[in-house]
């Protein structure tokens, strides 16, 4: 143990000694305090804290984490180039993809203020803004290149990219700073974690059809493409595809009994049965794959149950405003009214309404719910899909594949859904902003996906936004001491974890983490740091 006089009063460190390169070294030294406040501490009286409080650490420090595993703000200022600023753009980007990961639904100076980003990087965050707009488009090119080799290098050669189209990214306009504009996103991602390495965005308006998005990223990168059954139609195939077909289209693959399917992987995917075989396609006999989800056929079964029960309610006060004659409409309006409840074709296989009476004030209303035309929705449509593919991957990966779009989506109506809500105005949604805006969108769902992949090999089974909130849950108090004559003491404690946060509190090595957090808050005087 040693003092150090500063301003006539002593502070005592416990210190570590070792032989570094054969000369002794201090290796590691601990605050104690002051000769009274050791006594005090001895005599059992530890002084209560002047303040507390509370904030979110484990989303921060995983997102953390894994930039400083990808070397990012490294390989973002080596494809920058030469930089005269301190905070370097790396690190300004770096803050923008931390921030957009963990609260995209929070202003960055709240943020920045009370959460926990300031224990892991120095920003500049006066000239933040400033600083990004240096991201010239070479430089926003070359940035995206830079982390999608990143990728690459932690995932290991021959990871298969697919070509993925999110309809519903947020954009903005440049007329009217506070409008936002739904636009589409072509992405270049991996099928090991649907984690993207290229994208393209375009406005809604005059978009290309997905088609023609198809062909051009077919031409630059040898791709995967995937599509919805929606989008089939539009497709001339080609090489290399995995996407769903219209149910409609294949009744006697929906008609295959429950028996025909196979568990595809119960561990990866619990409750998906599928059925490999081959079927014309277009005109060309191909691979396709009817799958069964026990959890799609539950949620498809509940909004169903949701789809009936108000048009039967609806029917109901139809019906009873005809018996009251508070409705005097004629036989046809009758029905265009019975057939906007009706809309929908499920409830049309289902319901069947009847009239009576031909005149206003006559005119009666009763229905009835074929049970058997339910029973054939639950045994024929719910919960399946027909996908087809080119590929002879096994059905676990074909599925992988096809399923990056739904967890893509997923993401980015997250990262994107508070810009929906009115940007931050101080932004003035210029082109150049709208490429950095979807440049750090794009890299916050590659770094998040990356830890989803890393937690899903780690046997949890989580979506984007199920991680991010899981880890959120792993909180930090903050406690405050009063001076003693140097800094105010400081001491921060974890919250109790779940096994699920304790399980990625250890994945992420959050551990190391927050040990060195503390050390940087321990409150020696500041004249001897």
């Amino acid at each position: 143990m040693i003092g150090k006089k500063v301003g006539g009063r002593t502070y005592y460190y416990l210190v570590t000694s070792a032989r570094v390169g054969g000369e002794p070294r201090v290796v590691s030294q601990r605050y104690l305090g002051t000769a009274e406040e050791i006594g005090r501490a001895m005599d059992g009286d530890v002084s209560a804290p002047g303040e507390a409080r509370h904030r979110t650490f484990g989303d921060v420090a995983a997102v953390w984490a894994t930039l400083e595993r990808l070397d990012f703000v490294r390989r973002v200022d080596d494809a920058v180039g030469v930089q005269r600023a301190t905070t370097t753009l790396g690190t300004h980007l770096a803050l923008a993809v931390l921030h957009r990961a963990t609260a995209p639904d929070t202003d960055l100076a709240s943020w920045w203020e009370d959460g926990a980003a300031r224990e892991f990087l120095k920003a500049d965050l006066a000239n933040h803004w400033r600083a990004l707009h240096r991201l010239t488009p070479e430089r926003l090119t070359r940035i995206e290149s830079a982390v999608a080799d990143a990728v690459l290098s932690w995932l290991g050669t021959g990871n298969t990219a697919l070509a993925v189209d999110v309809p519903q990214f947020a954009a903005f306009t440049t007329a009217d700073p506070r409008r936002c504009e739904l636009a589409g996103l072509g992405l270049v991602v991996t099928k090991d974690g649907a984690i993207p390495l290229a994208s393209h965005v375009y406005p809604r308006e005059g978009a290309p059809p997905f088609a023609a998005l198809a062909e051009d990223l077919r031409s630059r990168y040898p791709v995967t493409l995937i599509f919805t059954a929606g989008q089939a139609a539009q497709l001339d195939l080609g090489r290399h595809f995995v996407g769903a077909l219209p149910l409609s289209e294949h009744p006697d693959l929906l008609a295959k009994p429950a028996s025909a399917r196979e568990p595809v992987d119960p561990e990866r995917f619990a409750g998906l049965t599928a059925f490999d075989t081959r079927a014309v396609v277009a005109g060309v006999r191909r691979r396709v794959i009817l799958t069964h989800s026990e959890t799609l056929h539950n949620a498809q079964a509940r909004a169903f149950g949701d789809e009936l029960g108000t048009a039967t309610r609806e029917l109901a006060g139809l019906d009873a405003a005809l018996a009251a004659s508070t409705y005097r409409g004629d036989r046809g309006q009758v029905n265009a009214e019975i057939a906007r409840i009706t809309r929908g074709r499920r409830v049309e296989r289902v319901l069947s309404p009847s009239l009576t009476g031909t005149r206003p004030g006559e005119i009666r209303l009763t229905w009835k719910i074929d049970d058997a035309a339910v029973s054939r929705l639950h045994d024929e449509f719910f919960g399946k899909q027909v996908l087809v593919t080119d590929h002879d991957w096994p059905v676990a990966e074909v599925v992988t594949a096809y399923r990056a779009r739904t967890h893509l989506d997923s993401t980015f109506r997250w990262l994107t859904g508070s810009a929906v809500a009115g940007p931050t105005p101080r932004w003035d949604w210029s082109p150049h902003r709208i490429a950095v805006h979807t440049l750090v969108t794009v890299l916050a769902s590659t770094v998040t996906h990356l830890m989803r992949r890393e937690a899903d090999r780690a046997g949890m089974n989580l979506s984007v936004r199920e991680l991010m909130d899981s880890l959120a849950g792993i909180g930090e108090t903050v406690l405050r001491y009063p001076s003693t004559g140097g800094r105010p003491r400081t001491r921060r404690l974890l919250t109790e974890r779940s096994p699920e946060q304790q399980a990625l509190f250890d994945l992420f090595g959050l551990t190391s983490l927050g040990q060195s957090a503390t050390r940087r808050s321990s409150a020696p005087p500041a004249s001897t740091r």
